[in-house]
């Protein structure tokens, strides 16, 4: 289903645009123009006094705040650079943004996300993003269960695998929510909010 509303109570929240994560070599999208596309989205939500949560990843680096459980790839302690989980500078430092640290793959799993959001009253997210299979449709995935009405900016969002990628917009998101490209959310927040 394409986007055919936003709440008046919208909030944006963008997953794990971080230094190190910005450079992976992602589909269809690049890190950079994710990037762009999300600087895009939390200006007209700047412009319209709508709340926009910057969502970072971080873990310690010997893996001990890991989650726990068995998987089939090995952690790399250590292997992470100095200042991998800042939020890139185009998106960091506006004022009223609200920001959440998680160590695992959803952004409302561990964190106070849930409790910001309704303390501003917040109906529905605007979700935009790296990776789209994980840290994008693990929070979509959590909004949904939680109450939220969601909204997938499709173009701010990209993953390292296409067909992962393919997965995700294709066949969970079209059950969590509505699918829009960044300027159809834009126009449409521009509707909304006058």
């Amino acid at each position: 289903m394409t986007v055919t509303a936003l709440d008046s109570s919208s909030a944006l929240v963008i997953i794990d645009l971080q230094n190190a994560i910005i450079n992976a070599p992602t589909t269809p999208n690049t890190g950079p123009e994710v990037v762009a596309r999300a600087v895009e989205l939390a200006r007209a939500f700047h412009e319209h006094n709508a709340p926009v949560v910057l969502v970072r990843v971080t873990a310690r680096a010997d893996g001990s705040d890991a989650a726990p459980g068995r998987n089939e790839v090995p952690s790399r302690p250590g292997s992470l650079p100095e200042g991998w989980d800042v939020i890139v500078d185009d998106l960091a430092g506006h004022p009223g943004d609200i920001t959440v640290t998680k160590r695992t793959w959803s952004a409302f799993y561990g964190t106070d996300l849930d409790l910001q959001l309704r303390r501003r009253n917040i109906t529905q997210i605007v979700l935009a993003g790296l990776t789209t299979s994980i840290g994008v449709e693990s929070t979509a995935r959590a909004a949904y269960e939680h109450g939220y009405h969601v909204t997938l900016a499709t173009d701010a969002m990209a993953d390292l695998d296409v067909e992962a990628h393919r997965n995700s917009i294709e066949r969970i998101f079209p059950l969590l929510g509505e699918t829009g490209c960044t300027t159809e959310i834009v126009e449409m927040l521009a509707e909304t909010r006058n």
